[in-house]
């Protein structure tokens, strides 16, 4: 099964895209805002979308690390990649700008919940640092609610639950 987002909405419409051949186009109208809209079948020249229930969790290990976003509720995963400095965590809002958005339904994720800070200490290594944005419903590390002051140092696998969704630190792989 395939999802597309409205363009107008950004509500998702599935549809199941083995009943198609690669490059016929399809027409759909979206039950919200009724904004008809196409697209057409086949391997996309951008890259392959992070929904797809193949998603590798190491596939930016020799980047800055990523971070593998499991939504509890909605049964999504995706992994996002990381960058040195502030990486802005929170839900994919159109018109938005936040540098590593989600792709969620969950109302309890706010549009900038949490930050993940990328640098490398003295002896080059890659340090993560965790902050809330301030959020309104909470940035939890392993269970504890940070306050809007707490810094705490992220390890590879270090579990942060936003809302009904949960983030699993990929730390890139050190030579």
């Amino acid at each position: 099964m395939k999802r597309v987002r409205c363009p107008k909405c950004d509500h998702y419409i599935t549809f199941d895209e083995t009943q198609y051949e690669d490059g016929q186009s399809l027409v759909f109208e979206c039950p919200e805002c009724r904004k008809q809209f196409g697209i057409r079948i086949g391997a996309s020249k951008l890259r392959a979308t992070r929904k797809e229930e193949t998603v590798d969790e190491n596939e930016n290990d020799d980047a800055y690390g990523s971070i593998v976003v499991v939504e509890n509720v909605f049964h999504y995963k995706q992994v996002l990649p990381l960058k040195l400095g502030d990486n802005v965590i929170g839900r994919y809002v159109k018109g938005t700008a936040i540098s590593t958005p989600i792709e969620t339904v969950d109302p309890s994720v706010d549009t900038k919940h949490c930050i993940i800070n990328v640098k490398r200490d003295k002896n080059g290594r890659l340090v993560y640092t965790l902050r809330d944005a301030p959020s309104n419903t909470g940035t939890f590390y392993m269970n504890d609610i940070l306050t809007d002051y707490d810094r705490v140092r992220l390890e590879d696998g270090s579990i942060v639950t936003i809302g009904a969704t949960t983030l699993i630190l990929r730390a890139a792989r050190e030579e």
